[in-house]
């Protein structure tokens, strides 16, 4: 073929190119943001929280809860979409479409092409005067999905081939000497720019290889938060003294860092770093703590685990889905009815996720009593989703499961069985839950928290044992949550449990809350909230038993938790919460002096 015929095909060839990405590469395809977005779980992966196990993240596997404001970098470690349940997930190869017909020879073959779409002519030209374009089997042509590297190359061999069809059958010149001078022109013209163009080009694939080479990790994500918290007593006694507790203001912080892995794409390994000074108000009822009592304990302490200001290996978790419906968690070291994150569904504002803490100041104002017996431990939660509006979970966990000495261990020693069913409207803006629990203490035994047995919230009593006596616990309870409008949302519970001190005798437990709150509360992203409640109370006890008040004596007053935070954002990743607790009748008794805390708490997330 002579040189000016190869002029001719090049030409060709580019005219019949720039077609094809005119309608194959440059129609404007959704952005990613105008995606429907998947539903988020109620299981929630890492609330630090402690554990959210976020049994949100999030299983509720494809069941989403209202949605709640949080800072980008957060991870659903306590709702967590299926879809969204990793944070990173590892790079994907793209398979070639399966589903394309054969060539059509009209583009009214196409059911989803019109006349008044924008690339309509040059579709019909590609279609009708080159033959170079097939559709899907439905019929389709998708002009509004991505583009992959299979589909353009199938393109370019189809132009090609009908290219070289042209050529070899065309008796007069394909473009015309006219053609070929503008064109050359124009290449004239725009040679800047298009130097321009090939030096931004380069650049960035210098700067693409340089994070290649430095970057993290292709499947690990790293989040870390630290935290500032100024709090003081303001009132109250110690009630195992009576006498009136320090009123010394402290400042303290705790830092953590969460690394989530995935290997597949579909699982999730987490692991936590933490460490901090944070005393917690309320933390024991010993007599050498400021109040004695654990009423009131604010949420935001270091770990009660380990030591202070030593950074430690606070959770060990691996989660992945069997299959679309189901999310399996299986943890060395975590909270096992927090974990997959049950109570966050039906208290989003008031517990948050593992990245942020809990919005609450108090841990009583994060969930309810048949959420709070659990300890630091090993275990194994499975959340089932049945249908679109319900899911199921399970959980075990054993607080002294990695203890091999006697009375303890996985399955000899302390442990909670948890089971809870979770109902959602179709519009996602009610949820009630129904939870059981199961809970054994052996006799003698103490958790890494430092109670043998109760809610570690509450008065003294209900977090008594009989010494050289085993506890059994059956705990039930009820929550419920209700967004009535996007700045205004209330949720409540009630709680019941009934503990039996083996060869001893029975006591009876209650506790109650209702919460209010009102997001975007005076600037956007900014979240209040309000909550009166019962802390765990012990409201019955045979007579024949004695936890430290007298043979038969339970709490004989009401104690009253009244709670109240704002939580404002300062850019997206610090955000300052001011809060206060007030407990009426600390310890469940009257000639107690009310208590007043005062908490200021800021988190820096990264």
């Amino acid at each position: 073929m002579s040189k000016l015929g190869w002029n001719y095909r090049s030409i060709a060839l580019v005219l019949l190119v720039l077609d094809i990405l005119a309608i194959l590469v440059f129609h404007p395809a959704k952005s990613q943001a105008e995606l429907p977005k998947s539903d988020v779980s109620t299981i929630e992966i890492e609330k630090n929280k402690e554990p959210e196990v976020v049994v949100n993240q999030t299983v509720d596997t494809s069941i989403a809860p209202v949605t709640v404001k949080k800072a980008p970098n957060e991870i659903q470690d306590r709702v967590i979409p299926v879809s969204q349940l990793l944070q990173v997930a590892p790079p994907t190869k793209q398979k070639a479409p399966n589903n394309a017909a054969g060539q059509v020879t009209s583009v009214s073959q196409l059911s989803d092409i019109k006349p008044t779409d924008w690339a309509f002519q040059a579709l019909q030209s590609l279609v009708e005067r080159y033959g170079v374009i097939a559709g899907y089997t439905d019929g389709t042509f998708k002009g509004d999905r991505s583009l992959t590297r299979y589909e353009f190359a199938a393109g370019l061999n189809a132009a090609l081939d009908r290219l070289n069809e042209l050529i070899a059958t065309s008796t007069t010149d394909l473009v015309k000497r006219e053609d070929l001078d503008t064109i050359k022109k124009l290449q004239e013209q725009f040679s800047p720019e298009l130097a321009q163009l090939r030096g931004r080009v380069d650049t960035l694939e210098a700067r693409n290889a340089q994070l290649e080479a430095t970057q993290f990790s292709t499947t690990t994500k790293l989040i870390g938060r630290a935290q500032i918290v100024l709090g003081s007593l303001l009132a109250g006694n110690n009630v195992v003294t009576k006498r009136q507790a320090p009123r010394n203001p402290t400042l303290q912080g705790s830092t953590s860092l969460r690394l989530n892995t995935s290997f597949n794409g579909k699982d999730s390994l987490s692991l936590s770093l933490s460490g901090g000074n944070i005393e917690s108000l309320g933390q024991t009822r010993a007599e050498a703590t400021l109040l004695g009592t654990y009423e009131g304990r604010t949420a935001d302490n270091s770990s009660i685990t380990f030591a202070r200001n030593t950074i430690t290996l606070g959770g060990v978790r691996y989660r992945f889905l069997p299959n679309p419906d189901t999310q399996v968690n299986i943890y060395a070291l975590s909270d096992g009815a927090s974990e997959i994150g049950l109570s966050g569904p039906v208290n989003p504002y008031f517990e948050s996720s593992s990245a942020t803490g809990a919005n609450g100041i108090s841990r009583f104002s994060r969930r309810s009593l048949v959420y709070n017996y659990g300890d630091s431990g090993p275990g194994i939660a499975i959340l089932q989703r049945l249908g679109k509006q319900v899911q199921f979970g399970i959980a075990y966990s054993a607080p002294n499961g990695g203890n091999p000495t006697p009375n303890n261990g996985f399955f000899s020693g302390r442990y909670l069985a948890l089971a809870q069913l979770i109902y959602y409207s179709s519009n996602r803006n009610f949820r009630v839950a129904a939870t059981y629990v199961n809970t054994y203490s052996p006799a003698n035994t103490r958790g890494l928290s430092g109670t043998n047995f109760g809610p570690a919230v509450g008065s003294n009593l209900v977090n008594s044992t009989v010494a050289g006596t085993g506890t059994v616990g059956n705990l039930y309870g009820l929550q419920a949550f209700y967004q009535v409008s996007p700045k205004f949302a209330i949720n409540g519970w009630i709680s019941y449990a009934s503990h039996r001190y083996l060869g001893r005798g029975d006591g009876n437990a209650m506790d109650w809350a209702v919460g209010l709150a009102f997001p975007d509360l005076f600037s956007e992203g900014a979240l209040g909230g309000v909550l009166v409640g019962m802390e765990p109370k012990l409201t019955r006890l045979s007579q024949n038993v004695d936890l430290g008040a007298g043979a038969g004596q339970a709490d004989k007053d009401t104690s009253l938790h009244v709670e109240a935070f704002y939580q404002y954002k300062i850019g997206d990743n610090i955000e300052v919460t001011p809060g206060l607790i007030w407990i009426t009748a600390p310890d469940s008794d009257s000639n107690n002096p009310d208590s007043i805390y005062a908490w200021v708490r800021t988190v820096f997330r990264f």
